[in-house]
């Protein structure tokens, strides 16, 4: 990824959150030299350094992954908006502000049952946790049952992590300023996200 300096950031905690905030990532390698996307929920263990999912086990991406010594990577998308110039007091161009989290790693197949099983478990729990009435799953049951069988967990150890936050830190305070309180006036979730990042940020 193309990070000017401006840009990087490398703070572990805010990369973190990044990834904990938006799980929902892309997963990407190379399946029959042509470049394939499967599109997931992660877990992330910072301690451990590792991104854990699941994926159905007809996608081919999986087999792909475990039999080639490729890098997989994963990216996940925060918030993102546009900006336009006449925000800034000084002259400027249309540009768009953005977090994002690229992260590389080695694909490894979650052989263990009951790893796959945990999971399965921690997804369903964090997902569930907002629900009125939330959804525990049976892992007993027949239907679960088939659910695992007809998926295959994996783990990426994390080799690389780069962080691109883009939020007009080349730009002065008093254009940052305006870019904020428009963003704000916006409203939508993009905007007032991005505007968050910025108030915190920069």
């Amino acid at each position: 990824m193309y990070i000017p300096q401006h840009f990087i950031q490398n703070d572990p905690a805010e990369l973190a959150e990044l990834i904990n905030g938006n799980n929902f990532g892309t997963l990407v390698s190379v399946v029959d030299q042509r470049p394939f996307a499967t599109h997931l929920p992660f877990v992330y263990d910072q301690a451990a350094a590792c991104l854990r999912a699941h994926m159905a086990r007809s996608n081919p991406h999986w087999q792909s992954l475990a039999s080639a010594s490729d890098t997989a990577l994963v990216i996940f998308q925060g918030p993102h908006a546009y900006v336009s110039p006449s925000w800034y007091n000084a002259p400027g161009v249309p540009t768009w502000n953005y977090v994002t989290v690229h992260v590389y790693g080695s694909f490894r197949i979650i052989e263990n049952p009951q790893e796959h099983q945990q999971l399965l478990e921690d997804l369903t729990e964090r997902h569930e946790a907002s629900q009125t009435t939330p959804w525990v799953a049976e892992f007993d049951s027949a239907p679960v049952g088939d659910m695992i069988g007809s998926t295959v967990a994996f783990e990426i150890t994390v080799t690389e992590i780069q962080g691109k936050f883009k939020l007009n830190q080349n730009r002065s305070s008093s254009d940052r300023t305006g870019v904020i309180d428009a963003l704000e006036n916006e409203g939508s979730d993009n905007a007032t996200g991005i505007a968050g990042q910025m108030r915190r940020l920069t």
